[in-house]
């Protein structure tokens, strides 16, 4: 894989004003100087199944079309009133008029209406199909948790309520139940509650078994993240101490997945860092024309006198492009790879080169002698300093990118 080494100075000063002299060792892998190209989204039109003349349909009286409204009115029409609720929960406590028993495992009863418990629950109606009659009451076992945890899973059946006492203390069984039971509305708010205020380094990685085998992905991904982002602690636990005995593929996979993170942030900051080291350079191409065209500072333009307006700069590379440029003029040894600060500047130059569309016109030195010096480059050579202007294009297009975003996030998409 060929690479190009640059070497370039950070175009900034020590504090006692001398130039930074290490270099910037960039690798440039040439077989991604294709690039890839921006693939549109799509996602938000959609084609009709059919294409007809018909109008569309007036709005209903009270809608509108906008998005908005329409989307608090179906917000609205999923609220139950209060007293719905209530209804249904005083039907529950009272149990009036029921006709099924739900037994628990240390012995208990809660009383229900069969017709509640099986509209909720496709798996508990074929339950009841096959339960046994006793005095026209209907018996099912439930067994495997607390009675407790069945009252609340009975409770939210009838009205979707619950205490939050209760749901802290047994949400571990109540997803279990709303799994097996097949109560999606109540798996749903296990999963809620589990992910923004239940979790904790004790819990997380019994949870992340119990949602494997509970079928919450979401959940499963959130316990992933937090054991990750906490592995040391987490690998404390009773609860990572078990589960290496009895799931010890599961710590394999944990482990592999906390390799691949540490590498995947070890790539965002490697690629951060190189975008930084491109767009020094692109601000070092900004100053050495700025210089080149108008003087600043001391120096003042090509064929020209520096005036003193002049002197307020606006460009963060230009000191430490002037500093590089005196010393090339009085350098005595002059020669690329005899001294570092003089390599720099030429590779500078030659850079700028490449970058540059107004060679009539240009005013930076040399430009001229480096383009017809490309000329002469070998394919491979000339593919390199290719892929360095594109990176250096690249970097300040997504500086800019994020800049006006920032200003407007209107853009956001």
């Amino acid at each position: 894989m060929a690479c190009l080494e640059l070497d370039s100075s950070q175009f900034l000063l020590n504090g006692d004003g001398s130039v930074i002299g290490s270099p910037f060792d960039i690798q440039l892998e040439c077989n991604s100087f294709t690039g890839s190209k921006a693939v549109q989204d799509h996602s938000r039109y959609t084609l009709p199944s059919q294409c007809t003349n018909a109008p569309d349909p007036p709005p209903l009286p009270g809608t509108s079309y906008g998005t908005h409204r329409t989307s608090r009115n179906a917000k609205a029409c999923r609220c139950v009133p209060e007293e719905i609720q209530d209804f249904w929960d005083r039907m529950f406590f009272e149990a009036y008029q029921y006709d099924l028993r739900v037994l628990t495992e240390d012995g208990n009863e809660i009383m229900s209406h069969s017709c509640v418990v099986g509209i909720k629950s496709p798996v508990l109606r074929a339950m009841l199909e096959e339960a046994k009659v006793q005095g026209g009451i209907r018996h099912i076992l439930i067994p495997g948790v607390p009675s407790e945890a069945v009252h609340v899973f009975i409770r939210f059946l009838y009205s979707s309520r619950f205490e939050q006492y209760q749901m802290k203390r047994y949400v571990l069984h109540l997803l279990v139940l709303s799994h097996v039971f097949s109560v999606t509305s109540l798996k749903r708010v296990c999963i809620n509650q589990l992910e923004t205020s239940l979790l904790s380094p004790e819990n997380v990685v019994d949870i992340l078994q119990l949602a494997r085998l509970c079928d919450a992905p979401r959940l499963s991904l959130v316990c992933t993240r937090m054991i990750i982002g906490d592995f040391k602690a987490i690998t404390q636990t009773e609860g990572w101490r078990v589960m290496r005995q009895a799931n010890p593929s599961l710590e394999q996979e944990l482990l592999e997945s906390l390799v691949e993170e540490d590498t995947k942030r070890q790539e965002r900051a490697r690629r951060l860092e190189e975008n930084k080291v491109y767009l020094q350079l692109h601000e070092a191409m900004e100053a050495l024309i700025h210089i080149c065209r108008d003087g600043c500072r001391t120096i003042g333009p090509r064929d020209q006198t520096l005036k003193s307006s002049q002197a307020v700069c606006r460009f963060p590379a230009c000191k430490g492009i002037e500093l590089l440029l005196r010393h090339f003029s009085a350098c005595k040894m002059r020669v690329p790879g005899g001294c570092a600060n003089c390599k720099r500047i030429w590779q500078l130059l030659e850079l700028h080169s490449r970058m540059c569309s107004a060679l009539e016109t240009c005013h930076v030195p040399l430009c001229r002698h480096f383009k017809e010096k490309m000329q002469h480059l070998s394919r491979k050579e000339e593919a390199k300093w290719n892929l360095l202007v594109s990176k250096v294009l690249e970097s300040k297009a997504t500086t800019s990118s994020i800049s006006e975003r920032r200003k407007f996030p209107s853009l956001k998409t």
